[in-house]
């Protein structure tokens, strides 16, 4: 990709479950279809909204298979999610996607030692650095805070853009912080710089970002894609954001993939998330019916 390339809108794909705990991989192809078909450039498979960090090798495996079968450009359309603390299993997540011909990875940092430091967290990215570069894979680095409170220093990102020119894509900024991402666009404009929460899109894009990778994308690719790819405010997505922080999120975004679709297999979660309870899931689905029936700005 290069600066005049768009990364555009990646819908961080949730993922079905059977009743048994498996993947659903029928519903995991025709959801990722169905994205593809309403405008998202891309499909994020193991994220955060994606429950990435419950699933293991066999599942992923699975994953891929099944995406891959589908016909499914895997070089393009999918973005696999790394979640491992370890440099050997972020690693061997990176060879995986790499067996599937996929060429672009989100990686975050390892989430279990709260007080690593920056040269600690700059050996562990350029290990498994070495492996995405190895494997002739692209890299997003994530910066989650509020999940893996593991930070991404702006000065960090420098030492590794500098180390890694050629794999190191981008960046996806889910902090909610407009400060951190000013900052990102004002010292890293030549990376593809992402945002994962959609108040904070608008203004980034128009400031320089390439586009998202998002979570409602799910739910309403159509409202999603003006503003990742045009920076346009919409209110409405402002305040479904909104309603959907009031509960935990990936939970919230199934029922409402759940109450869009009529299908209540959706709102399967794998342990430790559970499904939201059926007061907050009529109140989360009322909120979104009312907040869709309002005019686009």
């Amino acid at each position: 990709m290069t600066s005049q390339q768009r990364f555009g809108l990646s819908c961080a794909l949730t993922t079905p479950f059977l009743a048994d705990g498996s993947v659903d991989l029928a519903r995991l192809t025709a959801h990722a279809r169905a994205c593809l078909s309403a405008g998202c450039a891309s499909v994020t498979i193991c994220g955060t909204t994606g429950e990435g960090a419950s699933l293991g090798a066999a599942s992923r495996e699975r994953m891929l298979g099944a995406l891959q079968r589908a016909g499914l450009n895997m070089r393009q359309e999918i973005v696999v999610g790394i979640a491992a603390s370890s440099v050997e299993e972020a690693s061997s997540q990176v060879k995986q996607a790499s067996s599937f011909d996929c060429r672009t990875v989100l990686l975050p940092p390892p989430f279990y030692f709260k007080d690593a430091t920056e040269d600690g967290l700059c050996d562990w990215f350029s290990l498994v650095l070495d492996r995405v570069t190895a494997e002739n894979l692209r890299a997003i680095l994530y910066h989650i805070p509020p999940l893996t409170a593991v930070p991404l220093p702006i000065a960090l990102i420098g030492q590794l853009k500098a180390r890694f020119p050629s794999t190191l894509l981008g960046v996806k900024d889910s902090s909610g912080d407009r400060e951190y991402a000013r900052s990102l666009l004002a010292h890293h404009r030549d990376l593809a710089i992402l945002v994962g929460d959609e108040r904070c899109l608008p203004e980034a894009v128009r400031m320089g970002a390439s586009g998202a990778i998002s979570g409602l994308a799910n739910i309403v690719p159509d409202l999603m894609l003006p503003l990742a790819n045009e920076g346009r405010d919409d209110p409405r997505i402002f305040a479904l954001v909104e309603e959907v922080l009031r509960y935990s999120v990936t939970p919230a975004v199934k029922e409402l993939v759940a109450h869009q679709t009529g299908d209540a297999a959706w709102r399967n979660v794998a342990p430790p998330l559970s499904p939201l309870a059926h007061e907050d899931a009529q109140r989360l689905t009322n909120a979104f019916d009312a907040i869709m029936q309002r005019a686009a700005a």
